[in-house]
């Protein structure tokens, strides 16, 4: 009687949960943060009970966090009970260079954990979860909450100054005469833009609650003497004359009509032979279960739930683009030259 073997695979099957608790991990750094442990650490070892201390927490509860930190890889937990910062938990410090800490505030807040919380509204409605939950939009609700919006502009900030390197590193911006960053906060792309181009000159551009903190980034950068500091709105009108307009993750935050009455300001201000730059994800036409494919999906829903914007494909762009009067030339992506950018620059020129 023949017997028949079956080979057991190497391969465990697949699950889902990890996805199933994504969120937690995401949670215990975003409390991390707003106690501040990476800047308590930044000096040494500490235990459990001296962070409470100065933290003004429960002790036998911040050590469980700990731990979950140290599963983590945020902190290494020594054999005498203390806790160490590793190079990855470095960038939950404040104001070090790779610092994510108010990428980590903001998207743990109240604000982003609450939209995402009513992501089957905006499946089921198209309607981005921020108008559903607070009856306005994304940025009109940060101009009544300060302190969310200086979190939001310094979270933007830590994404931009990677952005900003590739960005320079890969165009050449002395072929322009003038540049004008439309929407462009505290000004850290233009002041890396400016110095990568000393004969350039620039204007940064935002509403009087995005670029309040320009004129002092521009003075830390040099650039100052260089660099106008403009208040508007984009959906009025922008500084006319530039031969060169960049909009860095912008078009995404909003939805299709937005974005074209955004670009036809542009297209009413920039000079014939100009061109609009922009800095935005570029999504790949069929999803792959790759890291960045992941990510991107996911910042397109993070798009969809709170400002009700989203990420686009080349064919999308080139739709947006052609109906402000602009032709798409070419799409160069900033991604060889940071791990940490998923990004490209969208060339655009101005037709008639």
């Amino acid at each position: 009687m023949s017997q028949t073997t079956h080979a057991v695979s190497a391969v465990p099957p697949a699950t889902l949960m990890p996805l199933i608790i994504g969120f937690m991990p995401a949670r215990v750094v975003h409390v991390a943060a707003q106690l501040g442990l990476a800047d308590r650490l930044a000096d040494g070892p500490k235990d459990a009970a001296v962070l409470a201390s100065e933290t003004g927490s429960h002790a036998p509860s911040l050590h469980r966090l700990l731990r979950a930190l140290a599963s983590l890889g945020v902190v290494d937990e020594h054999e005498s009970g203390r806790f160490a910062l590793t190079p990855l938990g470095e960038q939950l410090r404040t104001g070090v260079p790779g610092s994510l800490r108010n990428l980590a505030l903001m998207f743990g807040g109240e604000r982003a954990w609450r939209c995402w919380g009513d992501l089957l509204h905006c499946v089921q409605t198209g309607q981005s979860a921020m108008h559903h939950l607070y009856g306005m939009g994304s940025f009109e609700l940060l101009a009544t909450l300060p302190q969310q919006a200086a979190i939001f502009n310094e979270a933007m900030a830590e994404i931009t100054r990677d952005v900003a390197r590739a960005v320079v590193a890969t165009y050449d911006f002395t072929q322009f005469r003038e540049i004008v960053d439309v929407g462009g906060g505290n000004g850290t792309l233009i002041a890396a833009i400016l110095a990568s181009a000393p004969s350039l000159c620039g204007i940064v551009f935002d509403l009087p609650t995005g670029n309040a903190e320009a004129s002092r980034q521009l003075a830390g950068a040099g650039v100052a003497t260089r660099c106008r500091v403009v208040a508007g709105d984009f959906f009025e009108s922008v500084p006319t004359g530039a031969d060169a307009y960049i909009l860095k993750s912008i078009i995404h935050d909003w939805d299709d009509d937005q974005s074209v009455a955004i670009l036809q300001k542009c297209r009413n201000a920039i000079s014939p032979s100009g061109k609009l730059l922009l800095v935005e994800r570029v999504m790949p036409t069929r999803m792959e279960v790759v890291p960045t494919h992941q990510r991107m999906a996911m910042l397109d829903m993070n798009m969809m739930a709170m400002p009700g914007g989203r990420e686009r494909t080349e064919s999308e762009y080139r739709t947006l683009l052609a109906a402000a009067g602009f032709a798409l030339s070419h799409i160069v992506s900033l991604a060889a030259v940071s791990a940490r950018v998923d990004v490209s620059i969208i060339e655009a020129i101005p037709v008639s």
